[in-house]
């Protein structure tokens, strides 16, 4: 079993997010994101880790997310904190988008 090192990554940096957007402005609806987004994509890289073609949950968290903050940056005009997580999520994105192309033409 190969754990998803990137992937917990990537639910580190949106959990920490949503705790420190609670803790500079006490912003609840950004722990609650923070820590609801964080947890799906943890849950995601540990499916992943399970089963390397299991990525789907994984997908869905880090394309939602991806979308949500873009159009946060988008409206705001700030990079930060919005548009990290957009940008981490991207990458995501892409890197599932990658798994599945591998997959598909390696069977």
């Amino acid at each position: 079993m190969r754990l998803d090192w990137i992937g917990f990554g990537y639910a580190a940096l949106v959990a920490s997010g949503g705790i420190i957007g609670y803790a500079k402005a006490g912003s609840v609806p950004s722990l609650a994101a923070g820590l609801l987004f964080g947890g799906l994509a943890g849950l995601g890289a540990y499916q992943l880790s399970q089963d390397p073609k299991n990525i789907w949950l994984s997908l869905l968290a880090s394309g939602t997310l991806a979308a949500i903050m873009g159009v946060r940056v988008y409206n705001s005009g700030k990079f930060m904190p919005a548009g990290l997580i957009a940008g981490a999520s991207l990458m995501m994105v892409g890197r599932l988008g990658l798994k599945m192309y591998d997959k598909q033409h390696n069977e």
